[in-house]
């Protein structure tokens, strides 16, 4: 069952478009690496990973978590 509205692939969708009609060339974001739906999303939408921050984040679980690195160039 999905129960997302589809606002944040959206949004990005609108900031890709945005992008791509002022000529920018190179979008990056980062994403928790336990953020497995939105990392499927940005892979969708043209994005790469590019590296990986290891051991980036802690959270309330007292555990730490890498930060994954993405991007998307337009020749």
């Amino acid at each position: 069952m999905n129960l997302g509205y589809g606002i944040g692939k959206n949004f990005l969708q609108l900031s890709i478009d945005w992008a791509d009609a002022n000529d920018i060339k190179k979008m990056a974001l980062h994403v928790l690496e336990t953020n497995d739906k939105a990392i499927r999303l940005y892979e969708k939408l043209g994005f790469e990973v590019e590296g990986l921050l290891k051991n980036d984040k802690i959270l309330s679980d007292g555990h730490y978590y890498h930060t994954v690195v993405m991007g998307r160039f337009k020749d």
